[in-house]
């Protein structure tokens, strides 16, 4: 595997979606490539980031039942 190929893929790598093979080949090359190995460990280290902030953030339960009601009510106009 060639670092664009790493490069490439490495999303799917990081969401566990590779075959086996692609997996393998793809650790290998990590193995070889200090380049492609720090890419990706801050790509993990990002995604890790954003997931933790995003489930964090909550809408207010007023604010979920302000939008709720507003939804009715226009959903109630178009019926």
């Amino acid at each position: 595997m060639l670092c664009d190929d790493v490069k490439r893929i490495a999303y799917f790598f990081l969401d566990g979606t590779l075959g086996e093979q692609k997996k393998n080949d793809f650790s290998a090359h990590l193995n070889l490539c200090p380049e492609c190995e720090a890419r990706t460990k801050l790509h993990r280290r990002l995604r890790i980031f954003v997931r933790n902030r995003l489930a964090r953030l909550t809408a207010p339960d007023r604010f979920k039942q302000r939008l709720m009601r507003t939804l009715r009510a226009v959903a109630a106009e178009w019926s």
